[in-house]
């Protein structure tokens, strides 16, 4: 399924795009992996299916992020330079990344306070991986996707 991704991204937007937002999901699902690793829980199907999600909300919250981020390249990419106008879209989607993640964890934290034992790893797995891809969008996607387009060659970035 990366590899699938990794296409689509790349298809849709760039391959420097595709390659932060697998570093995005990647992070994501070792980073909930190992809370679950530390605090001994069992991996269940509960597990897998909370995983799956994390990484299709996370990867809409990245594909949200990087239009902005397209967007505003083609507004602004003969004013200013490419760390500028990631900052600015950042600071633009910023708001709305931070609204939708507080509403999704108040649902969250709902079915794991008010809800029966059987949800609550999935409700925990959640909330975990909620927090963590709202800060992989912003801070691991965005700044793989600087690294590789700073990198990429002159006569290239001017095409």
């Amino acid at each position: 399924s990366l590899v699938l991704i990794l296409l689509y991204i790349g298809f849709r937007f760039d391959f420097y795009y595709s390659i932060g937002s697998i570093a995005a999901l990647l992070h994501d699902v070792l980073v909930v992996l190992s809370i679950l690793l530390l605090f001994n829980y069992e991996i269940s199907l509960h597990v897998i299916a909370a995983l799956l999600t994390i990484v299709g909300y996370s990867l809409n919250d990245t594909i949200v992020v990087f239009d902005r981020i397209r967007e505003n390249i083609l507004l602004y990419k003969k004013k200013n330079p490419l760390f500028d106008i990631i900052n600015f879209s950042l600071n633009k989607t910023l708001s709305r990344t931070i609204i939708t993640s507080l509403t999704t964890l108040l649902v969250l934290l709902s079915l794991y306070f008010l809800g029966g034992d059987s949800i609550k790893l999935f409700s925990f797995s959640l909330i975990v991986g909620v927090l963590v891809g709202t800060y992989s969008s912003l801070f691991v996607a965005s700044p793989v996707l600087y690294f590789f387009e700073s990198k990429q060659p002159k006569k290239k970035k001017e095409e």
